[in-house]
This record gives structure tokens, C-alpha cells and sequence, in this order.
């Protein structure tokens, strides 16, 4: 039989999303949504995973020409090795394709998940139509992915086109990854929480709105409070997502003397602010960039595919082993 659908999973710390597609198709016929119970251990995750794709698979699994999965942290896509799963205790080292491909009988492809999302916003979202694109995730981290010459760019290990991690103050805060001042860890949602709540407990943003939103409770201050509050004009606010956006714009100059694509797409909560965010990203890739000749036929935009981009860049990864 041939094969005639394929099936993307987008594996979190939370849950485990899986939908089913046409071979010629980014629309999902079926999809469904686990909880991962990640405390349980590998060996339970990996039952559940199962359980996810068994749902919205057909009967008969001869009809699925194969399985991506987006993977949230680093990994070795050719091997097919999880070698780190933030937010999944015990994921070290894992060989998940050589384990799933037995329990399901099919090709099974790995990826990092900001890379697959850049995957699906070039084939399916906003960079369609385009050869070189840099995609960037502002949520609780800061990731990306590298199309080059319309192809993924993945590195010697697949650990390329960690944009997230640029290198912007040794001597700034310590990022998640271990490390100092690296992109995520000064402009991130993480990083936009922190900086606020710092500053109002050290007296700064009275009469912020930020401060009403949590009747004064500085602890329950998030970057999506942050933002709400931006949105609804407040200085103090809109001051914090301008720094970010700028320390943004910063890091861009270098990522677009680096890679020279012809869009930037901007996915994830922190970037659906716009030009809250954008603007003053903007101005300093101008201000930065060595020329205007990487910047002047660039845009910079928000993601087409939203919260389903990882999810359609994982099935879009087995259209691309797979030739479909």
C-alpha cells in the first residue's frame, strides 16, 4: 500500500500534540492532545507518545509514511537521539527513533522544535515564497531555526541555529542553558518577568498598571502581564518590551551579517505584542547592521502558523526525508 498521510508530533513538558496530514497537505485531518506526566519517567512518556500517534493514525499504520517528532531541546537529528529534554526528567542521551520505529513500524524523524517551527513557517506559513529565512520564538526562551538556500540548516551535530543563545553580555544574566548574557536570557518572557519584577521591588513603575493587574502581589508578575499592561499604554511597561525589543534588534545585525535572509519571522506569546516589540527591534538592526543592504528588502514579521507551527514542521519533516 502506499502510503498516503503522515503524522507530526510536537513532544512538551506539558503535553504531547499529535495530528495526522494529507501527503499534500499542512491541514490536519485528525488531531489530539495528551498530558506528557513527564514526572513518571521516560519509559511512561514514551508509552503515551504511542498512545497520542495510535489516535489519530488510520488502522492501518502501512498508510503513514512516516512520523516527525519536534523536540524541545537539543538533538541529534541524524542519529535520531534526544541528548537533552528540558522540562523531561531522565531524557538524556535517548535514542527515541531507534525505540519508537519498533512499537510503530514506521520511519520515525527527530528535530529541535524552534528548528521544525522554521520548517513550517518556510513550507506552509509566512516564509513561503522564500529561499533564506530566520525564524525566532520569544516565549519563556528564545529559539530559531535557519532555512539557507531552501534548505533546514542544521550543522555538523544538528545543533545549528541556536539564535536563541547569541552571545550579546558576558557579564549579563546567567541564561537557562548555564551560561551568561546570552539573547534569551536578557530579552526572553523569563527575562522580561525577572527585569520587571526587580524594578518595582526596588521602587521603580509607581502608578503602574502592572502593579493594579496583580493587586500588588509582585510575584504574580509575568511577561504576559507585562504585556497586557504595554498594551494598554502604560510607560513603565511599554519601557520594559522596548528594551527587549531593542536587545532584539541588536542581536539581529550579527544573525543577519551571519545568515543574509530575506525575512525574519517572528513566532511565539511575547512576539503576538507586534510593534509593541518589533518596532524597536527595527531601529537598532538599522542602527547595527553594517549595511542596509541586509535589512532594507528584509522584513521582519509575525508567524502565520501560531501555536501549531512546531506541530506542522514536524510532519512537514517527514515530507521532507520522505520525499512526499
Amino acid at each position: 500500500m502506499t502510503p498516503s498521510c503522515f503524522i507530526g508530533v510536537d513532544l512538551g513538558g506539558t503535553n504531547i500534540r499529535t495530528a495526522r496530514f494529507a501527503s499534500n497537505s499542512h491541514i490536519p485531518e485528525a488531531k489530539a492532545k495528551h498530558p506528557t506526566h513527564a514526572a513518571e519517567g521516560p519509559e511512561a512518556v514514551y508509552r503515551r507518545i504511542e498512545e497520542a500517534i495510535r489516535e489519530v493514525a488510520p488502522a492501518d499504520l502501512s498508510e503513514v509514511a512516516g512520523v516527525g517528532i519536534a523536540i524541545p531541546g537539543p538533538t541529534d537529528p541524524f542519529q535520531g537521539i534526544v541528548l537533552k529534554g528540558p522540562n523531561l526528567p531522565g531524557w538524556i542521551n535517548i535514542p527515541l527513533k531507534e525505540i519508537m520505529e519498533p512499537r510503530l513500524g514506521r520511519p520515525v524523524f527527530l528535530g529541535n522544535d524552534a528548528n521544525l517551527a522554521a520548517l513550517g513557517e518556510w513550507k506552509f506559513g509566512a516564509g513561503r515564497g522564500h529561499d533564506d529565512v530566520l525564524y525566532l520564538t520569544i516565549s519563556t526562551g528564545i529559539g530559531g531555526g535557519v532555512i539557507t538556500g531552501g534548505r533546514l540548516l542544521l550543522g555538523a551535530r544538528g545543533l545549528g541555529a541556536e539564535v536563541g543563545h547569541t552571545l550579546l553580555d558576558p557579564k549579563g544574566p546567567q541564561c537557562g542553558c548555564g551560561q551568561y548574557g546570552h539573547l534569551e536570557a536578557l530579552a526572553s518572557g523569563t527575562a522580561i518577568t525577572r527585569t520587571a519584577q526587580m524594578r518595582l521591588k526596588a521602587g521603580q513603575g509607581a502608578g503602574s498598571k502592572v502593579r493594579d493587574l496583580v493587586a500588588g502581589d509582585l510575584g504574580q508578575v509575568t511577561s504576559a502581564v507585562v504585556g497586557q499592561a504595554a498594551q494598554a499604554g502604560d510607560e513603565f511597561a511599554r519601557g520594559l518590551i522596548t528594551e527587549a525589543g531593542e536587545l532584539i534588534g541588536l542581536a539581529l545585525a550579527s544573525l543577519l551579517h551571519a545568515y543574509n535572509p530575506s525575512i525574519v519571522i517572528f513566532g511565539g506569546g511575547v512576539s503576538m505584542l507586534g510593534d509593541l516589540l518589533l518596532e524597536p527591534a527595527r531601529t537598532k538592526l538599522r542602527q547595527y547592521a553594517m549595511s542596509d543592504a541586509y535589512w532594507v528588502d528584509c522584513p521582519l514579521v509575525l508567524a502565520a502558523l501560531g501555536d501549531d507551527a512546531g506541530l506542522v514542521g514536524a510532519g512537514a519533516l517527514v515530507m521532507e526525508e520522505a520525499e512526499l
